[in-house]
């Protein structure tokens, strides 16, 4: 018997296949019913076919089942398998805000925008994108303008292209969107530029930068420079999100799509009004407004703020930040010395109201004073003592009479030394001082051994063309000058380490010098030999008279 002829209650089966398949047509709505609920899913009866469906599309949010065995569901065919169906209970759902949707916006809508979650990326054909109310939308792969890799999880608006009934999706187009998105802030941003006038806008973000501002569906960035005539300010200082503030339109970069903004451009220029109301040489009562690493800025009170630098804050230039001398807040006095309105300039000085400290140095102390001071800086050729608001230099030379030593040698920062004061310059304001000039020149300490006229007998030290210098003491060296030497009986030349006799012909204690001579001596040597010569004979010639007398 063949499979064709075998009847069913007066039916043959091939009519019941195809009745059947009529009832069964593909992504059509039908009921059925579960005969069947698995773990994973659930079997749905209709006419003698069977489909299965997975048992998460009839779950409730907290797990629990819409249905059990034996409920009758609408489902929706979308394909065969053999004798089995493809449903879906999920796509019946999806075909309910399908035709919802297309009642409402019809099949090829205008200016419909949704936002939606992307949940899947099918290679090289697209994403799908469901609403916050579960509604799915299909957006190929050329019109959403972004990377499928990562791209599941971004939530993305796009504009609707249109409803397909005969397959129950509703293509979106996120590229469509931003093109006219962009062609419309052109259009405005356009409209904003030809209207120089000040416009007003909403403060919507607020960086460490600047300022983003909604200027009617457009952002635009007001930098902090353009914030404030004082130049650089924290944005967040001066407002805050939800602000409305005046601005300026000032450029617009197309390639970047950056719209700058100024809202001093919009306020009167103070710099205009400094012109005639300020110059320099001005006293002015400022307030303290900010610190930096070089100096302190100083507020005017007219959005204006001028440089204190940290060199014209003090006369004592240990300072090295101008928070050892003021407070934020603090008002003082200072003295205009550099104004430039055009390049928005403004330099004052503190010290300069104050007296010099040279000038009270000079007036209570004079040359030869004896004073304590700390030494404040080393350098090569000697060191900077502090004397409270003025600073002297102990030169290397006045440090010791030790020749050849220095001061670094002998002091490091911070001590204290006892000083005298040998000169003041007060063209140069410069101030000389000297230790050794405290202590005994070791030409002192050799007048109290030896004087004019005594003689010596030292070796030779050097050999200069002006004359040899002999060695005496410690840090002391003596000069016979070229003039004051004796030729040699034998022809040969002095060198060092020979042994001169001389006679000293002056000490200098101030200098530390003292000078010898060589022919003095021979003239001294000759005197005293004339003498006892002349004295011998007187008395022999007074002895002879007084005899014959």
């Amino acid at each position: 018997m063949k499979f064709e002829d075998f009847e069913i209650e007066g039916e043959d089966f091939a009519t019941l296949l195809e009745e059947s398949e009529k009832n069964t047509q593909t992504n059509t709505v039908t009921e059925g019913e579960i005969v069947i609920i698995n773990d994973d899913n659930f079997v749905v009866s209709i006419a003698g076919r069977e489909g299965r469906i997975p048992l998460s599309e009839i779950k409730n949010s907290d797990g629990s089942l819409k249905y059990s065995k034996g409920d009758t569901i609408p489902v929706m065919v979308t394909g065969t398998r053999g004798e089995n169906l493809s449903l879906s209970y999920k796509k019946v759902l999806q075909k309910e805000k399908f035709d919802q949707f297309v009642k409402e916006h019809g099949e090829e809508p205008e200016n419909v925008v949704i936002e939606g979650t992307i949940m899947s990326v099918k290679p090289r054909a697209g994403f799908v994108l469901q609403d916050d109310e579960g509604m799915e939308y299909f957006m190929p792969m050329a019109q959403g303008f972004l990377k499928a890799h990562g791209a599941v999880g971004k939530k993305v608006k796009a504009a609707v292209l249109k409803a397909k009934p005969e397959t129950t999706s509703i293509v979106v187009s996120r590229r469509k969107l931003i093109e006219e998105s962009q062609k419309n802030k052109e259009e405005k941003i356009a409209k904003l530029m030809e209207n120089n006038e000040p416009q007003t806008g909403t403060i919507k973000k607020i960086t460490s930068y600047g300022m983003f501002v909604d200027m009617g569906g457009v952002d635009g960035l007001v930098n902090y420079n353009e914030i404030s005539y004082k130049g650089p300010v924290n944005p967040s200082s001066y407002y805050n999100e939800g602000d409305e503030v005046t601005v300026v339109m000032k450029s617009y970069d197309k390639e970047k799509g950056h719209l700058s903004l100024s809202i001093k451009d919009a306020l009167p220029n103070p710099w205009d009004e400094m012109r005639d109301a300020l110059e320099v040489g001005d006293t002015i009562t400022v307030t303290v407004s900010n610190f930096e690493s070089y100096g302190a800025f100083v507020d005017l009170g007219n959005d204006i703020e001028g440089l204190l630098h940290i060199s014209e804050i003090s006369w004592n230039k240990n300072i090295k930040s101008p928070k050892e001398c003021l407070e934020i807040g603090q008002e003082i006095n200072v003295e205009v010395i550099d104004l430039d309105c055009d390049k928005k300039r403004l330099r004052v000085s503190l010290k300069s109201l104050q007296p010099k400290p040279f000038e009270t140095f000079k007036r209570n102390h004079k040359v030869g004073d004896l004073l304590k001071g700390t030494v404040a800086t080393l350098t090569d050729f000697g060191a900077f003592i502090n004397l409270g608001e003025v600073d002297g230099l102990l030169h290397n030379e006045e440090a010791s009479w030790d020749t050849g030593s220095k001061c670094k040698d002998i002091y490091k920062k911070g001590d204290e030394v006892e000083v005298k004061i040998i000169k003041i310059d007060t063209e140069k304001e410069n101030i000389s001082l000297s230790v050794k000039a405290l202590l005994d020149s070791p030409a002192q300490k050799f007048e109290k051994e030896y004087t004019n006229g005594d003689i010596i007998k030292s070796t030779v030290k050097d050999i200069k063309d002006f004359g040899v210098f002999v060695e005496l003491v410690d840090n002391l060296d003596g000069l016979i000058r070229k003039e004051d030497l004796l030729t040699k009986e034998d022809g040969s030349e002095i060198k060092i380490g020979d042994e001169i006799e001389a006679v000293v012909v002056n000490i200098d204690k101030q200098k530390n010098r003292v000078r010898l001579s060589e022919k003095r001596l021979a003239s001294q040597k000759d005197r005293d030999m004339l003498k006892t010569v002349n004295d011998d004979t007187s008395m022999t010639l007074g002895d002879a008279l007084v005899g014959k007398l």
